[in-house]
């Protein structure tokens, strides 16, 4: 079987759906992967590690933010052009555009296909025209999909209440899950006399960058012995602020990192404040490697936390709330903090083992 499948970054999709791919070759699928230009060295580079696995790749300009009428049309246009050629079999798309225009495309064409909503974004956090319009688009183009998957309950709920989708087309999984063996558990570093709380993402406002650096600050205000590490690439521009705390000696960036597994050992916490998500895979991640999490009490980061006992949830969009946590976090007994990292990684043992999530997705999709 042909199995094509088209997602909006090249990173994530070996990253997070590396094992899935891999496990379709396995089944002695053919796998064309229908991926956006980028000039990015870790697109690049992931791009070049997906093609060993033994994929197609075919590559279209994108946008993966914003909606540009003229830029989008042509994005439906060049997916139109490759389906048509490639022919494929089935079709797998991930995240807002793949599973609009491409499976509007499936569904004009007849095509099998699935899409995985990997969270509802910046579209359906207010009202107004452009959610009005993204729920139109949605509801037509998820119309006659085979199944729709959703990454936590709260978002598969959200759309059959819009009526965008029929619940009985539906399943949600724990997430893209967690690589166990590629994310062991890591003792958890000594006692040392600074509490490295550690930020791992796009660096942006809806990931609650503001809250964190408000925080951090007033924990610096109140002589608490902590700093702040960031890995992750500029989604906005917080140059001339993580330029002025660095100066201040609280704060260390990193930029992207192709493995970010070494940072996570060296934290004492992962801290995610962000203020919407599908399954915040770097929450799976912090937790499989042993380390406490403090993040949002919102769907898409909670599922990860067993409260109080594997880490800390806060209010999402409050610095206030995220600051009290971060300094409860401070303030506890090392074994207790060391403690907490064990119970995150059983809880992903028990409910996020990667192993178990692509056997399940590759069930439900009958392939």
């Amino acid at each position: 079987m042909k199995i094509l499948i088209v997602c909006n970054n090249s990173a994530g999709l070996e990253r997070f759906r590396g094992k899935l791919i891999q496990s379709l070759i396995e089944k002695e699928h053919d796998i064309v992967l229908v991926i956006p230009k980028s000039e990015k060295d870790t697109e690049i580079q992931a791009q070049r590690r997906i093609k060993t696995l033994g994929c197609k790749l075919i590559q279209v300009p994108m946008e993966r933010r914003g909606m540009n009428p003229v830029k989008d049309i042509s994005l439906f246009l060049a997916y139109r052009k490759h389906i048509e050629e490639q022919k494929p079999d089935y079709v797998i798309t991930y995240t807002i555009k793949p599973n609009i225009y491409a499976g509007l495309e499936c569904r004009l064409k007849k095509i099998p296909y699935v899409a995985n909503i990997t969270g509802l974004g910046t579209a359906f956090q207010k009202s107004g025209v452009l959610k009005k319009i993204v729920t139109v688009m949605y509801k037509f183009s998820l119309g006659r999909a085979k199944v729709i998957f959703f990454e936590n309950k709260e978002n598969r709920n959200s759309m059959v209440d819009m009526g965008i989708v029929d619940e009985k087309h539906t399943h949600v999984l724990h997430g893209a899950g967690v690589d166990l063996c590629h994310f062991k558990y890591e003792n958890y570093p000594q006692n040392d006399s600074e509490i490295r709380f550690l930020f791992i993402g796009r660096v942006m406002k809806e990931k609650g960058i503001h809250e964190l650096f408000t925080a951090m600050k007033m924990l610096q205000n109140d002589k608490e012995k902590c700093c702040l590490h960031i890995v992750g690439s500029f989604e906005e521009d917080y140059s001339k602020e993580i330029e002025q705390y660095q100066k201040e000696g609280w704060l260390n960036y990193h930029g992207v990192q192709n493995d970010v597994r070494p940072f996570i050992s060296n934290s004492h916490c992962v801290v995610l404040p962000s203020w919407h998500e599908g399954m915040a895979n770097t929450n799976l991640e912090g937790a499989a490697t042993g380390r406490p999490l403090i993040t949002s009490n919102i769907a898409g980061c909670k599922e990860a936390v067993i409260k109080n006992v594997s880490g800390f949830l806060c209010e999402s969009q409050n610095a206030e709330s995220l600051y009290k946590k971060m300094k409860d976090f401070i303030a506890l007994p090392y074994e207790y903090r060391r403690k907490m990292g064990q119970e995150g990684r059983k809880w992903m043992e028990e409910t996020f083992d990667k192993e178990k999530v692509v056997e399940e997705t590759i069930t439900i999709m009958g392939v």
